[in-house]
């Protein structure tokens, strides 16, 4: 059996930047164990195998695995493979099965090899539980407990189909300072896969308004150089103190760990309420291959 991939560096347009991401075509043929193995075999941060589509209308069906576990949506996977189908096809409108939902996103080819996506979350995010108190959270960081909050962020946690601890720090310094602890991480962070995505305002910084950092260990993660899942669930956040209407942001992530990553963040409130949040980013392909499972 042998199965064609396509590796890309996802929420950028500069190779060897951004997040890596394998997407494996024409997966029909495998089994759900298979490709978990498949995904610890290229051990990256999530791989996507395509399928076909249970409906015609559609483009793909998609599944998303990490090393560790399968996810029923995540935000670089979904802008990378939608960027692949996009490049291949031609199509401006890709719409991919997931099993958190059907995702439409939006196309724009910038070269032959490079892309970018934009999706309405399948999701909004909503709260999902109670975040560890500061000094907890702090432990687990290697931070300070007067360093967590700014404005009026605070720590909680919300989920946009993946749940996530949302850490605010004061700073992008202190953002550069986080070196997690694993003992005990699991207690302190006990939701979902123990994923803690920790943020901060960024107004000296130009092209962007947000840094983050994620790590995850329940999903088989050290960091993550750039994280759509948990950028959907910030925009839970992000929109308790959003003004009306429409709003863009731009965040940062990687750039410690020396793969910059750039993610948009559309937020839209009807008064006080979300109706719409999207994530948004570049893909760039920088190589293809097949694999050589059986002989």
């Amino acid at each position: 059996m042998k199965l064609d991939y396509t590796l890309l560096d996802v929420f950028t347009t500069e190779r060897l930047s951004g997040n890596p991401l394998a997407v494996v075509t024409r997966a029909d043929g495998l089994h759900d164990d298979q490709m978990q193995r498949i995904a610890a075999e290229f051990n990256l941060s999530e791989t996507v195998f395509i399928k076909r589509p249970q409906a015609e209308r559609h483009t793909a069906a998609v599944r998303i695995f990490t090393p560790a576990v399968e996810l029923p949506f995540a935000g670089h996977p979904t802008v990378g493979a939608a960027v692949v189908l996009g490049l291949e096809t031609k199509m401006s409108a890709i719409r991919l099965e997931e099993p958190i939902g059907v995702i439409t996103c939006v196309i724009e080819k910038i070269d032959r090899r490079t892309g970018n996506a934009r999706f309405a979350l399948p999701h909004l995010p909503e709260p999902a539980g109670t975040a560890p108190d500061k000094l907890r959270a702090a432990l687990a960081l290697g931070i300070e407990p007067e360093d967590i909050g700014f404005g009026m962020h605070q720590p909680s946690v919300y989920s946009a189909g993946v749940v996530f601890y949302l850490i605010p720090v004061k700073s992008p310094a202190v953002l550069r300072r986080v070196k997690p602890d694993s003992r005990g991480w699991s207690e302190i962070f006990p939701l979902g896969h123990s994923s803690v995505y920790i943020y901060s305002e960024t107004p000296d910084e130009d092209g962007n308004d947000y840094a983050a950092r994620m790590f995850s260990p329940g999903m088989g993660l050290g960091e993550d150089p750039a994280t759509g899942a948990a950028a959907a669930a910030l925009i839970g956040q992000l929109a308790a103190d959003a003004p009306g209407g429409q709003s863009e942001y731009r965040l940062r992530q990687g750039v410690e760990m020396g793969r910059p990553s750039l993610i948009t963040m559309q937020i839209r409130k009807d008064g006080d309420t979300l109706i719409h949040g999207g994530i948004g980013g570049s893909a760039v392909i920088v190589g293809q291959g097949s694999l050589d499972l059986y002989d």
